[in-house]
């Protein structure tokens, strides 16, 4: 009995010591586990902004290619020297001083060389055709058809150069040669309102619109004013032709 007493007695300080200890132990518990959280929420914040960081700079880096791409498609597709170019065309021309304004379709071909960088020289040749409208004459001779041919030459530069399209300006002199009394019957065109044939000053203004097919094929559109000088008068006459161009000769 007194050997269980004694033992009874003696956990007693055993008890008190681990009531101390368990508070502290907890508390280094606790600090314990706030410490690996910390990191871990630390963690889970930074890990949204790297993500987003390494995002954009691999998009920078997708875009620069792109770029280059772009840009290389664009130094392959303008820095060919030569230029060859042809299809059809419209104007609205006067035959003659008093008659009404007609409709001409032509065909059009024509060649440039770019003997310095985006700066070229063009040759152009052209052929209108078309049917006047003559006022009521005693010859009877009221819708003759009318032709007339250009060619030009002069400066063509390169303006807007993109990956799919482009525009350049030229400014084109030259001559025409018109034909209004072939199909008179042997009438001079003069006595039914026609300007006369002849050999004429012709001066054009006109801006290529090329649609790129690839670096070497374009479907082109040239709205021109084409002046001419029939029968000793100015005559301004608006137009355009639509065709294709082929370059070729890659510098």
């Amino acid at each position: 009995m007194q050997f269980g007493k004694r033992l009874g007695y003696g956990s007693y300080p055993i008890l008190a010591l681990a009531l101390l200890l368990t508070p502290a132990a907890l508390q280094a518990q606790d600090t314990t586990n706030q410490q690996q959280t910390q990191p871990q929420a630390q963690s889970t914040q930074q890990a949204p902004a790297e993500r987003s960081e390494v995002l954009r700079q691999a998009q920078q880096r997708v875009n620069a290619r792109r770029r280059q791409r772009v840009q290389q498609i664009i130094q392959d597709t303008y820095t060919h020297k030569y230029e060859v170019y042809g299809g059809s065309g419209y104007l609205r021309f006067t035959p003659g001083p008093h008659l009404q304004h007609l409709n001409e379709v032509a065909w059009n071909a024509g060649f440039t060389d770019y003997f310095r960088g985006k700066l070229g020289i063009t040759a152009d040749f052209r052929g209108y055709y078309g049917t006047a409208f003559t006022y009521v004459n005693q010859y009877q001779v009221f819708k003759p058809s009318i032709s007339q041919y250009t060619f030009l030459g002069g400066p063509q530069a390169r303006l807007v150069m993109h990956q799919h399209w482009a525009v350049s300006g030229n400014v084109l002199v030259g001559f025409g040669h018109g034909n209004f009394s072939t199909n008179t019957g042997g009438l001079p065109g003069t006595l039914i309102g026609l300007y006369p044939d002849g050999t004429v000053f012709n001066l054009n203004v006109g801006a290529p619109i090329d649609f790129n097919l690839g670096p070497t094929f374009a479907i082109r559109l040239t709205p021109n004013y084409l002046m001419t000088n029939y029968g000793s008068e100015i005559q301004n006459n608006l137009g355009f032709n639509a065709g294709v161009v082929w370059r070729f000769g890659r510098q």
